[in-house]
């Protein structure tokens, strides 16, 4: 029997690295603006200063996506069947590419969305790759979705939802692009250290038997999270 599909008669035994997700996911929900919330002491600062600010920038960039746990699902979710090096490396270049085009793109042109429904989407991004995982698909549309792709189209929804919300906090236009490109650096060295991160929790976990007698779990607890996060931020937009 397919071990994914048998899992589902597992349920009851969750693996720690499922309950991590399931937590980090409650615990960023407490938060003010739920995904891509900037702590209020750098809120202040993005709104206060002007001119070139290199390093701070860069730091707030990986400070962002170490903290991003909605980016650091969906990376889970991404890489969870990934074992080559090559394919890693291509899939999390796709979801940069992605991320940075559409953050860079929407603070410079003034392009913002609702933070509310571009969280929700990407709440939706999570769910997305977790069906992907446990086969959805394949079962009910009978073939398989281009998969580079829809890395890359929810790579532009991560992206605006960080463009969004530095939109909302008013940057300065002194020093924007040299900020934003400096920001944008930071974002990818967070992710790299998240990945690595990842990467290393992953690697005990597949060498042990439980991957996968646990994986059909691992990602039905990684949609649970997604669709708390959509829930979340429909609400948010209908009381607002």
């Amino acid at each position: 029997m397919n071990p994914i599909i048998a899992g589902a008669a597992r349920l009851s035994r969750i693996p720690w690295l499922c309950l991590c997700i399931l937590g980090l996911t409650l615990l960023g929900a407490t938060t003010e603006a739920l995904a891509h919330a900037v702590a209020e002491g750098d809120k202040g600062y993005i709104q206060e200063i002007t001119g070139v600010h290199l390093l701070p920038f860069v730091y707030l960039g990986a400070k962002h996506m170490v903290t991003g746990y909605d980016h650091i699902l969906f990376l889970f979710g991404v890489i969870f069947f990934l074992y080559r090096l090559q394919h890693i490396a291509l899939y999390v270049s796709l979801f940069a590419l992605g991320h940075s085009t559409t953050m860079l793109a929407g603070v410079y042109f003034g392009i913002g969305i609702n933070s509310y429904l571009i969280d929700a989407i990407i709440g939706f991004s999570i769910v997305y790759k977790a069906l992907d995982n446990l086969g959805a698909f394949q079962r009910w549309l009978g073939y398989q979705p281009n998969t580079k792709l829809a890395t890359l189209i929810f790579g532009f929804c991560h992206g605006f939802g960080l463009s969004s919300k530095i939109l909302d906090y008013n940057i300065s236009p002194d020093g924007l692009l040299p900020n934003l490109l400096a920001f944008n650096v930071g974002v990818e060295v967070g992710q790299l250290l998240a990945l690595g991160a990842i990467l290393i929790a992953m690697g005990f976990w597949r060498r042990s038997p439980s991957f996968l007698r646990h994986a059909y779990t691992a990602n039905v607890v990684m949609m649970t999270a997604g669709f708390v996060l959509i829930g979340y931020q429909l609400t948010g937009w209908f009381v607002s």
